[in-house]
C-alpha cells in the first residue's frame, strides 16, 4: 500500500511536493482552491506547468484532488444545487490540467428531501457535470458517516448513486475508513473487516475501489458523528489497521491520511505508525481498550 496525506496548497502549488516529500508521502491529496468557499482564481499556466513537473520527477503517485466543502448535489432544490454542479466540472477540469488522476467528492446531505430523492439529485449531478467535462478524470465518491443528513454512509445508497449516472465507468469510490466505522461498519478486527469487504464487494464491487482514506474515529461503532484521530490511537485502533493495512485485497491500493494535525510532527507520527503495521505481528490487545478512548 502507499500511503500519503491531504497536503496543504498554502503559499502556491509549487510547496505541495516538497511538503509531501517531507512527510514521507507516496501518494498524495490536495485542494486546487480554498475548500471553504466558491470563489477561486484561475490556473497560472507557469505554476501549473511547475507542480506537474515536480510531481513527475518524484515518486508520488497516484494524485489525487478533492472537491471543495460547500457543493451539494443531494438536494435539488437547494438555492446551491447548480452552482454544486459547476463547481463539480470546474475541478473535474482543474484535475486534468494539474495531472490529477481522481477527483474526490462528498456525497452531500438531502436537507429537506427523501433518501430516494437525494439520490436521484446526486446521480443527476453527476451527470450534468460530466457533460460540461468530458474527461478520463474518475470522480470518486466519498462514504460518509450519516452525520445530520448525509447520505452515502451506507453501501447501497452508493450503488444506487451510480447505477443512475449514465456513464457510471467514471464513477469510483473512496472508502474512508473513520467514516465507515462511524456508520456501523465495524474495522476494529478481522471478523468485522471481512463482513465489511464482503458486503461492499457484493453491493459495489471492489472493483470500485480506487483510495482508502485511512483515519481512526475518535467517537464509538455507529456514532453517526465524523470526528478523524490518530492512526491507532482511535476506536478502530492498531489491530484494525494491521488488518486493513495488510489485506490481500487492499494492499495494492493508495491510503491517504486525514489525521489531525497542528504541524508536520503530527503527520510524521502517523506515517511511522502506519508503516509499522504492514507486515507485522498482530497484537494481544487493542489500543483502544488501553487507552480507553
Amino acid at each position: 500500500m502507499r500511503f500519503g496525506f491531504h497536503i496543504s496548497i498554502a503559499g502556491g502549488f509549487s510547496r505541495v511536493v516538497e511538503r509531501a516529500e517531507a512527510r514521507g508521502c507516496e501518494t498524495i491529496q490536495f485542494f486546487s482552491r480554498n475548500p471553504r468557499g466558491w470563489e477561486y482564481s484561475p490556473l497560472n499556466k507557469m505554476e501549473v506547468e511547475a507542480f506537474r513537473s515536480s510531481v513527475q520527477s518524484s515518486d508520488l503517485s497516484p494524485v489525487f484532488l478533492h472537491l471543495p466543502y460547500l457543493p451539494n448535489i443531494a438536494s435539488a432544490k437547494s438555492k446551491f444545487y447548480k452552482r454544486s454542479i459547476h463547481s463539480i466540472a470546474t475541478d473535474l477540469e482543474r484535475a486534468e490540467r494539474l495531472g490529477a488522476h481522481y477527483l474526490i467528492s462528498h456525497i452531500g446531505h438531502r436537507l429537506e428531501a427523501s433518501e430516494d430523492q437525494a439520490i436521484e439529485a446526486v446521480s443527476q449531478g453527476i451527470d450534468q457535470a460530466f457533460q460540461k467535462v468530458k474527461n478520463a478524470v474518475i470522480l470518486l465518491m466519498e462514504n460518509t458517516a450519516g452525520q445530520g443528513t448525509e447520505i452515502g454512509y451506507a453501501f447501497d445508497q452508493i450503488k444506487k448513486i451510480i447505477d443512475g449516472v449514465s456513464d457510471h465507468e467514471r464513477v469510483g469510490v473512496c472508502l474512508d475508513t473513520a467514516h465507515s466505522f462511524e456508520a456501523g461498519y465495524d474495522l476494529s478486527n478481522k471478523d468485522g473487516i471481512e463482513r465489511t469487504l464482503e458486503d461492499f464487494d457484493q453491493t459495489l464491487g471492489l472493483k470500485r475501489l480506487h483510495l482508502l482514506h485511512l483515519n481512526d474515529s475518535k467517537t464509538p461503532l455507529g456514532s453517526r458523528k465524523d470526528r478523524h484521530w490518530h492512526i491507532g490511537e482511535g476506536h478502530i485502533g492498531r489491530e484494525g489497521f494491521r488488518c486493513l493495512v495488510n489485506h490481500p485485497l487492499l494492499s495494492h491500493l493508495p491510503g491517504i491520511m486525514e489525521t489531525p494535525r497542528k504541524d508536520t510532527v503530527e503527520d510524521l507520527k502517523n506515517m511511522k505508525v502506519i508503516r509499522s503495521l504492514v507486515n507485522s505481528a498482530p497484537l494481544s490487545s487493542s489500543p483502544i481498550n488501553r487507552k480507553g478512548i
